[in-house]
C-alpha cells in the first residue's frame, strides 16, 4: 500500500473518532490507536466517506476490540 493511501486511511480513522467522541472531547492519539486496526479490518471499503466509516464501526461494534469499543460509548 502506498504512503498516500495509508495516510488517507489514517486520516479517515481519525475523523471517525472525532465524529464518535462527545462534542466536548477531541480524539486523542490513544483513541486513534485504539481503533485504527478495527477501522482497517471492518470498514476499509468506506474510505474516505467518514459518515459511512462511522456507521460501519457502529454496525460492527460487537466485533471491535474492547479498547476501541469503549470509544463508541
Amino acid at each position: 500500500m502506498n504512503d498516500h493511501v495509508t495516510k488517507t486511511i489514517f486520516a479517515c480513522c481519525t475523523l471517525v473518532l472525532f465524529a464518535s467522541a462527545s462534542a466536548h472531547a477531541a480524539g486523542t492519539p490513544e483513541q486513534r490507536r485504539a481503533c485504527r486496526k478495527d477501522a482497517m479490518t471492518f470498514c476499509r471499503e468506506f474510505v474516505p466517506n467518514v459518515k459511512k466509516i462511522t456507521a460501519c464501526m457502529e454496525a460492527n461494534k460487537a466485533k471491535l476490540s474492547p479498547v476501541c469499543r469503549t470509544q463508541f460509548k
